[in-house]
Parts: structure tokens; sequence; C-alpha cells
């Protein structure tokens, strides 16, 4: 897979410039004349590399990449600066925005050489990420041994949640954080007790009242984990309902992240068709029907509509 270079200027002779100054294999370059469109490619696509001018409409570069890190964290940022803004790029690189900045006029090396010192950061970046993802699943695969009953429940709702991302045209970079998210949304069970978690019948109140705290126990081991504000977001909102009914905040419509109602949407449709020690799952046309009721009240109607069409798109939910 090709990593994808984007440069970004007012100036369209800059980036024809630039264009034909960065040529190396495997990399594919693409230019954007303003803030918003450089936004829009960001968000629509994996960029492992943005080089930005710092003095543009709109926003400057470094506005710029600290809207970029919202919707791709992993993005490396190279900025381009006159010498009066020196100040501001230093700035920059030491809060972490920025990876590197180059002097205007640069010179063709040096812009070449930051290019592929930026690309090598991303590569160890993603290796990194690799790792990482390595560890969170294997997490979740331990907490499932604490209920044999839910095995293989968080990756069957990552594989469901990100058809549901992929048909809402989530970005990239969320559809990964969607994937955390779910493998880790019921990370809080660690603290439940296992007679509660595999009881054959109805729980008591005061069962109940412990299994809701899962979701702000999960919330705080991957916040002390230091995982992104979207994972600590699914795990603690992924029991909130549509209609404000649900749990630990009551939240209401468009006050639930998107990613957590995604989740919470995988969620629930695995729960139903799967078989538990206390009822047995459902498919065909009652899960059909389960799911339409649902509408408005635990689910956004968006989300209910996307089940049904993966579901009659031969997906096998």
């Amino acid at each position: 897979m090709q990593d994808t270079v984007l440069f970004v200027d007012d100036d369209r002779a800059i980036l024809l410039l630039l264009t034909n100054t960065v040529k190396i294999k495997g990399v594919t370059i693409v230019t954007a004349d303003s803030t918003e469109e450089a936004l829009r490619i960001v968000e629509r696509h994996s960029v492992a590399l943005v080089v930005s001018d710092q003095v543009m409409p709109v926003m400057s570069g470094i506005e710029l990449f600290s809207r970029i890190k919202e919707v791709s964290p992993n993005t490396v940022k190279i900025i381009m600066t006159a010498k009066a803004d020196l100040g501001t790029a230093l700035a920059a690189i030491n809060s972490g925005e920025v990876f590197r900045f180059l002097v205007k006029p640069w010179k063709k090396t040096e812009m070449l050489s930051a290019v592929k010192d930026g690309l090598r950061r991303y590569q160890r970046l993603q290796a990194i990420k690799s790792e990482d993802e390595f560890i969170l699943r294997s997490l979740a695969q331990t907490i499932e041994l604490k209920d044999a009953s839910t095995k293989g429940h968080c990756d069957r709702v990552a594989t469901l949640a990100l058809w549901l991302a992929e048909a809402l045209a989530v970005p990239e970079e969320l559809q990964q954080e969607i994937k955390y998210g779910s493998w880790l949304h019921d990370c809080g069970k660690i603290g439940v007790p296992e007679a509660i978690l595999r009881a054959e019948r109805g729980l008591s109140a005061e069962e109940f009242k412990i299994v809701m705290k899962h979701p702000e126990w999960g919330c705080e081991v991957v916040r002390k984990a230091n995982l992104s504000k979207t994972v600590q977001e699914i795990v603690l909102y992924h029991h909130e309902r549509y209609d404000g009914t649900g749990y630990p905040r009551g939240l209401k419509g468009d006050q639930i992240p998107l990613a957590a109602q995604i989740v919470s949407a995988a969620d629930i449709c695995d729960a139903l068709t799967m078989d538990r020690p206390y009822r047995k799952g459902v498919g065909g046309a009652e899960l059909i029907q389960i799911l339409s009721d649902m509408k408005g009240k635990n689910l956004d109607p968006r989300l209910v509509q996307a089940l049904l069409a993966i579901r009659s798109g031969g997906e096998g939910i």
C-alpha cells in the first residue's frame, strides 16, 4: 500500500514545484490549494504526511494541523514558514503539533529530506500501532474468558461496527478508533463478579446496579491506558439510548457521540442473535422486527436502517 503525502499552499505554482520536487517510489502525491480542501482530503483518505504553508486564507497551517489531529492523529505534519513566524513554528513543535518546519524559501534537498524523515516517522507510528492492536485485542479476549457465552463477541461487534461506519461514510481514522472501542467496550466487566455475568436467570435490582457500573469502570481503564477520547467515549457511552433512557449518563440523541452509537448498535445486534444462558438468540423476521421497534428508542433510526440494509445485503448479521 502506497503512503500519501499532501501538500497545502494557496499558490498553485508552489504546489506544482513541490510535486515536481518530491518524487519518491511508492509514494502518492496529492495537493490542496485551500485548508478546507486539505481537511476534506484527510477526512476521506489515509494521509501519511501533510506539508502546509503557515500563512493561508481562512485558517493558518498550525490551525489546520490542529483540525487534522482530530480526524487523523497519526498523520505527520510539516510546516513551511517565513522567518518572521519561526517562534510560532517552534511553539508548535514543542506542543507536539508539528514534526518539523522548513523556512521559506526552502531548498529542494531540504524539502526532500524532510518528507522522507516524515514518512519514516509515520511508518514507525504505524508499526507501534500494529503492536498496540495485538495487545488491545488480547485484552478483550482475556475479558471474554470470564463469560464463556460471550466468546467472540468483541470481534463480531468490531466487524459489524466497521460495516456500519463504512455505510455512514465515517473517516478511516475514526473507523480505527471504532475498532479499538468495539474490542474494549466491555472491558469494565473485569470488575463484575463472574457469578453475575454467568447467571442463568434474570438479575436482581442490586446485581444489575453492579453491571451498570461497567461502562465507567471500563472508561477508567482505557483512560489510564492513554487511549483516545473517542475510545473512552465508546466504552463509557455504549449503553446510552437514543431516547435518553440509557446509562450511565442518560444522554439523548446527538448528545451521544456517533462512534459510541455505532458500537452500541453493533453490540445490541450481536447480543440479540447469540444464545445466552438465560435466553436463545433470535434471527430472521423476529430480529428484523426487534430492530425496527428500536428506531428512535434504543437506536438512531439511521443506524437501524443501516443494520437492516447490511442484513439484506447478505453480510450475515
